[in-house]
């Protein structure tokens, strides 16, 4: 039984949301196929995840001096612990799949918390005299993308950096299997936005036959 995080970072649901309404096709394809795996849904809209600010510096700190968790502050505790927490989770899943907008070339800022909040020397990768080594070998990721426009070919294609950006991560993770699926250029061409959808949505259902 494999342990699998569905990681959304989009405020609006399956209804108003291309890339969450061929996400969540296939997370029931998955589902499907995979009845025994253990599926958990991490809505970073709805999750406390601290950015790392003043008071994560200065907890990180005190605990690399030698102190105890129960020496840092009230504020340092709620944020070092919760970002603790979010790392622990990433690290115990067994296969990722996040789900994002193309957002100014990126994806929706909450995602870049998350991804600072899980990478974390020692945990996910550790830093060597030959440089830094992932240490997630054995996970696998699939990142669901909705871009209005056309970024898969042509000069658009150097603008996305969201895909791009994950991609990098899971390198530096180690992470050996990263996918894409992306559902692009509904905005752009509207009167075939219905066709783009349905082709995205058969392009996830089949990959979530071998994910």
């Amino acid at each position: 039984m494999a342990k699998v995080l569905y990681i959304t970072a989009h405020p609006h649901d399956d209804t108003a949301s291309y890339s969450m309404a061929v996400g969540k096709a296939f997370m029931d394809t998955y589902k499907e196929v995979n009845p025994s795996d253990e599926i958990v849904h991490i809505d970073l809209y709805k999750e406390n995840i601290p950015h790392i600010d003043v008071d994560v510096f200065s907890g990180w700190g005190k605990l690399q001096s030698g102190k105890g968790f129960e020496e840092l502050s009230a504020e340092e505790k709620a944020k070092v612990g919760r970002l603790s927490e979010l790392c622990d989770q990433f690290v115990s899943g067994d296969k990722y799949v996040f789900v994002t907008p193309l957002w100014n070339f990126s994806f929706p800022p909450v995602m870049k918390a998350y991804i600072d909040s899980v990478a974390v020397a020692g945990k996910t990768f550790n830093y060597t005299a030959e440089g830094p080594v992932g240490l997630l070998t054995d996970k696998k990721a699939l990142h669901i993308q909705a871009r209005g426009g056309v970024y898969s070919e042509g000069p658009a294609a150097e603008l996305e950096m969201g895909h791009r950006y994950l991609s990098v991560i899971m390198q530096f993770f180690g992470v050996p299997s990263f996918e894409g699926v992306f559902v692009e250029g509904h905005a752009a061409m509207p009167d075939k936005a219905q066709e783009i959808k349905e082709h995205a949505i058969a392009r996830a259902k089949d990959v979530a036959h071998t994910f």
